[in-house]
């Protein structure tokens, strides 16, 4: 038998493997044109030519074409640095409510304060003494029957949380996965589980009325427990699996320790199993549930003192970001050691919101916000602010902050103002409420904001407001002053709903 040469056993070897890299890029455009944002921006990061492609114009205004059909025609003629960065332009602007042509409707209530208010998806959610009300969005705008009651407490509400079903035992199917669960605690000493209008589990154990409720769920199993703060001191663990409308067997743990009514709870980021409170006194307690005792205060895992009576606070990563007294700083919850002291308001703070992405901590106070930068102050006694969000009345009690926005406003204040959050510039300034809508003495009360909605509440003598604006289609600009003003801020100027006619544009 011949035994074949060199040259012919190299002859039937396969081909060396293609790659991905050996299309060219047109072809891997068209073919990307299929993925997600979020698949497209996985894309960019693997190499300088996979980058090229998921920035190349033919896929982004597919993208754009397909969020603001209405806009490509504008766009396209304004698109010298590229068609993606008009949509993240566009993307930015719309974040940040630098429009005055929002889509925008009111709905009329009680003449009653209002002491919390949420956006959820498709609905509205707010509370007035000890009714709840929900709205449905899209059937609020086309005006039909939207609103639904929900009245099964009996005094004040006294916080409100929204939680994914699948954490909870209502869950069933797939298809309920994107779905949310509400929480509510009262002054009535009673916790409720509600989903699609109706109370399905009533949790009861404190021995008076229930503060708070904790921002996320405890645990990193599918039996996750919520956290409930009250006047009582205590602090009890839930399970929201537990079945039976009146919650049998829901209360998991009692723990004890604060000698003072409880006003805050948070989740720890880094981990899961810790919860840290604060009660009144300003005591803050750490508590981890992965610790087994039957002395329940054994729990606590690490304790200190705030320096001031407590506005609010946030858990990132390992830190606890507080505000009280008159001062933001940040603790580090493995050793509580106090870290930084990222702001200092004097005489006092109303409110604290951060956006730890970007280092900023923003702070309301008397007559102004102010927004800080934690990384230039993390080596100073006396931190100096960023930029001053000035233009409110009284105290700035409403307080919104995400990576492209900051949100102001406050009980003495006729207008909510947005102010770019990494600069402080201002872009937008509204009406929250008209006095003659409401009677007299009408002033900004509650507030929510997510993405590029936003809704407002008022009320006066007559009746209150639950005013909502959508900026997702809006496309007429807010326009700068051509003077000194315009190099700081946007047009201050307050703006109602009803008076967009062109010559306010």
């Amino acid at each position: 038998m011949a035994v074949p040469s060199h040259s012919e056993s190299t002859d039937l070897t396969s081909p060396p493997p293609s790659k991905i890299t050996d299309l060219n890029e047109d072809s891997l455009s068209f073919c990307a044109t299929y993925l997600s944002l979020q698949d497209l921006s996985n894309l960019a990061m693997t190499c300088k030519f996979l980058k090229r492609v998921a920035y190349s114009d033919s896929i982004w205004q597919r993208c754009f074409s397909e969020r603001w059909p209405q806009e490509v025609a504008r766009i396209s003629s304004k698109t010298s640095s590229g068609v993606r960065d008009a949509y993240l332009a566009r993307h930015a602007s719309l974040h940040q409510f630098k429009f005055v042509d929002p889509l925008s409707a009111d709905l009329y209530t009680d003449a009653k304060s209002f002491d919390h208010i949420m956006l959820d998806k498709n609905d509205i959610i707010f509370s007035q003494g000890s009714s709840i009300r929900t709205v449905k969005i899209d059937s609020f705008l086309n005006g039909k029957d939207s609103v639904a009651t929900l009245s099964d407490h009996n005094a004040r509400i006294t916080s409100m949380r929204l939680f994914p079903i699948y954490e909870t035992s209502l869950f069933r199917s797939e298809s309920q996965r994107k779905e949310n669960v509400l929480v509510t605690s009262s002054c009535d000493h009673s916790i409720r589980l509600w989903w699609k209008g109706s109370c399905h589990r009533c949790f009861r154990g404190h021995n008076g009325p229930v503060s708070t409720l904790s921002d996320k769920l405890l645990g990193d199993s599918s039996a996750k427990l919520l956290a409930s703060g009250g006047e009582d001191g205590t602090v009890r663990l839930w399970s929201l699996s537990s079945s039976g409308k009146r919650g049998q067997h829901g209360l998991k743990a009692t723990f004890y320790g604060h000698e003072k009514p409880i006003k805050l709870i948070s989740v720890a980021e880094h981990r899961a199993s810790l919860l840290v409170t604060i009660s009144k006194d300003s005591k803050v307690r750490v508590w981890d549930i992965t610790t087994s005792s039957a002395i329940r205060s054994s729990c606590c895992v690490g304790m200190t003192t705030l320096p001031g009576t407590p506005v609010d606070m946030k858990c990132h990563e390992s830190l606890l970001y507080f505000a009280a007294g008159s001062s933001v700083g940040a603790v580090d919850l493995r050793t509580m050691q106090k870290v930084i002291t990222a702001a200092i308001y004097q005489p006092k703070l109303y409110s604290f919101a951060i956006a730890p992405s970007k280092s900023l901590v923003c702070t309301g106070g008397n007559g102004k916000a102010l927004l800080w930068d934690t990384r230039r102050n993390q080596e100073t006694l006396k931190p100096e602010p960023l930029a001053e969000l000035d233009g409110h009345t009284g105290p700035v009690t409403l307080l919104h902050m995400d990576p492209y926005k900051i949100v102001t406003g406050g009980p003495e204040d006729l207008c909510i103002n947005v102010w770019e959050a990494e600069t402080g510039v201002q872009t937008n300034s509204f009406i929250c409420c008209q006095s003659e809508d409401v009677g007299h003495s009408s002033r900004c009360t509650a507030m929510a904001v997510k993405g590029t909605q936003i809704v407002t509440t008022a009320y006066g003598e007559e009746s209150g407001i639950v005013r909502f604006r959508d900026f997702f289609n809006a496309s007429c600009p807010v326009l700068k002053h051509e003077d000194e003003h315009s190099s700081k801020f946007w047009d201050p100027q307050c703006y109602s709903d009803s008076n967009t006619d062109s010559s306010d544009i």
